[in-house]
């Protein structure tokens, strides 16, 4: 079946107003400073010169629950990877302003940078809202499938975690299908207040509220390797 890791195509915007001037001051002088490096092995040691703990967001919007985690981390390292641009500008802002020296930051493909990633190297992966396809045809573009994965279970230690946050019924619904099938990771729920109420440790995004003034049901979803 074909999905992300052989479809290597990031559909939609890549970028959307016009950067202001302060806006693009970021991306041409911050974002150099802490960006992913274009190629060659990644590590903790290459990325933040030493061995700490890493932690990997795959989108990260506008980059609140990547900061979020960063400040109340600040001994882990955070590899963020956002294709839109605003987005990337978004982080930018939260990582001048809180002085985040912990952050890494791709706009670009994920997949490209897990890959280069030793196993068994990332505490946790974060998926947050990722774009539900809600089209049944479209369904091989949706992160939750088995190639992407394969490769997050390979890069995860054993106990770290996958977070998976949506409020698509579509995407909810696929995801439990598709994870109840893999032996490498175990679902961390034992009742529905596990996966409908938000946890103290998973800071809150824009999207998040953006759906819960639309009416939107939020689930949150943690999953252990094993």
């Amino acid at each position: 079946m074909s999905d992300p890791t052989t479809i290597r195509r990031l559909y939609g915007r890549r970028a959307g107003h016009k950067l202001r001037q302060g806006q693009a001051a970021l991306i041409e002088e911050l974002l150099p400073q802490v960006a992913v490096p274009e190629s060659g092995p990644l590590s903790a040691q290459e990325l933040f010169g030493d061995s700490r703990p890493l932690h990997f967001e795959i989108g990260f919007g506008a980059g609140e629950h990547l900061a979020a985690q960063a400040a109340a981390h600040t001994d882990h390292g955070f590899i963020g990877c956002e294709p839109f641009l605003n987005g990337v500008v978004g982080a930018l802002n939260h990582v001048r302003d809180a002085a985040l020296g912990n952050v890494r930051l791709h706009m670009g493909d994920a997949l490209g940078v897990l890959e280069r990633l030793p196993d068994a190297s990332l505490t946790r992966v974060y998926l947050l809202h990722p774009d539900p396809w809600p089209k049944a045809r479209h369904a091989k573009r949706r992160m939750v499938n088995p190639g992407p994965l394969d490769l997050i279970a390979a890069k995860l230690v054993p106990g770290g975690e996958l977070r998976l946050g949506t409020d698509d019924p579509t995407y909810c619904r696929w995801a439990m299908m598709v994870m109840r099938t893999r032996r490498d990771f175990e679902w961390l729920a034992s009742s529905a207040a596990d996966f409908l109420t938000r946890p103290a440790d998973w800071p809150p995004t824009r999207y998040e509220a953006k759906a819960r003034r639309q009416g939107h049901e939020v689930w949150y979803m943690t999953f252990r390797r094993r």
